[in-house]
């Protein structure tokens, strides 16, 4: 069989696995977070999204990772108090991962070498998003710096 991302579990913030055929049928925006990352504010952006398109099939992954120049130094209850507080976040955040190296994330092991970037498959920054379709194929990559704004346009499209 194929590999596919429904394949895949994940812990969250909350300590309690999560398979990924949770999201059958969805549409899946999967995002590496961090808190003290210039690109933090996005939170915001990727929250909009989630409050605008959660009732079409939308739902957003957040999976904080430490890797980059020690953005994500918190535990998973200071990362779940900065994603509410500072950011009104509802969508699914997971514990703290890697995504690039020996240790990466499974799910992240499969989505870079599903699409890779720029950087062949590595992850190159905080913020780098993967759109996975309802059928659980990943289908897009978004660079960090494409604001949550960009991607609305898209999941208009994908989402109607």
């Amino acid at each position: 069989m194929k590999n596919n991302f429904y394949q895949f579990s994940a812990q969250s913030l909350q300590g309690k696995e999560i398979n990924m055929e949770a999201y059958k049928g969805k549409t899946v925006l999967v995002v590496n977070t961090a808190s003290k990352c210039g690109l933090t504010p996005q939170f915001e952006g990727l929250e909009t999204l989630n409050k605008k398109y959660k009732d079409k099939g939308l739902v957003i992954l957040g999976f904080p990772c430490n890797q980059f120049a020690n953005q994500e130094p918190g535990d998973e209850k200071s990362i779940s108090e900065g994603c509410l507080i500072n950011y009104g976040v509802t969508f699914q955040m997971f514990s703290k991962i890697d995504v690039n190296g020996k240790t990466a994330h499974p799910i992240y092991k499969y989505l870079k070498n599903e699409l890779g970037g720029v950087f062949g498959s590595k992850i190159k920054w905080n913020f780098t998003k993967f759109l996975i379709d309802s059928e659980g194929n990943p289908v897009k990559r978004f660079a960090p710096t494409t604001k949550p704004e960009k991607i609305d346009k898209y999941l208009e499209k994908v989402l109607n």
